[in-house]
């Protein structure tokens, strides 16, 4: 018997709390890691509760892999992360995946920016197990770093201008996502923590769409740093794909 009970995970847009994940590999070794992750650590997360939205290449970093996971809120953050990594699927992969990172703490925990802000369910199912086929799509993850927690007036330009800029770039779907300032209750798996930052995700149907570069001077008074671009190609197994 499971030391942990199966549960069902959320649908994207029930989960109020998201980690964006960066992680720098050792060179040569994000095929293996992606592999590795496709096979194992999709639906072995997901009978814990846990949302797999979606893991992706980054097109700017051959050793960079990023990816999204949600929860339903922060106490089942709190129960499904210890029952995934005290686990057997962990157990038996970690020291295949361990290796080919060189920092997996570059994370940030986010939940939606406003009530209708988060990621729509998947238009299209995931790919089943085995599949090597790469879907279409380019997710942008677009970073902004304030000096305080987003307001009125920042929220406001996410849902106007900035939206309707991403729109008009041909964005299928859009979501926009801010700093999550609960304090992190699995201190196993760091957060960057003491930062504030709005997060915008947007769905394009191929690797060729580009944003202006002055897509976010609106926001420049506000800015703590400048931006992060993210450009993000869905794996094999990724649920998030045009």
């Amino acid at each position: 018997m499971p030391l942990f009970p199966a549960t069902t995970p959320p649908a994207v847009p029930d989960c109020q709390v998201v980690e964006l994940r960066q992680y720098t590999l050792h060179p040569g070794k994000r095929d293996t890691l992606i592999e590795l992750f496709d096979r194992e650590f999709v639906e072995s997360q997901e009978a814990l509760g846990i949302r797999v939205i979606g893991q992706f290449r980054d097109l700017d970093g051959p050793d960079r892999f990023v990816w999204l996971r949600g929860f339903a809120d922060m106490a089942a953050r709190g129960d499904s992360l210890p029952a995934f990594y005290f686990g057997p699927v962990w157990a038996q992969h970690r020291n295949t995946a361990n290796p080919t990172m060189i920092d997996s703490d570059n994370v940030l925990l986010l939940r939606p920016a406003w009530a209708a802000a988060a990621l729509p369910s998947p238009a299209k199912p995931r790919a089943e197990r085995g599949s090597t086929a790469l879907p279409p799509g380019l997710v942008v993850a677009t970073v902004f770093h304030l000096k305080a927690p987003a307001g009125p007036e920042q929220l406001a330009l996410a849902r106007g201008p900035l939206s309707e800029a991403l729109r008009a770039a041909g964005a299928k779907q859009l979501a926009w996502y801010v700093t999550e300032a609960t304090a992190n209750n699995f201190p196993r798996l760091p957060v960057r923590e003491g930062e504030h930052v709005l997060v915008s995700l947007a769905l394009f149907d191929d690797a060729k769409a580009a944003l202006s570069r002055d897509f976010g001077a609106s926001l420049q008074p506000w800015l703590a740093k400048p931006t992060q671009a993210l450009r993000l190609v869905p794996t094999a197994r990724s649920a998030l794909h045009a």
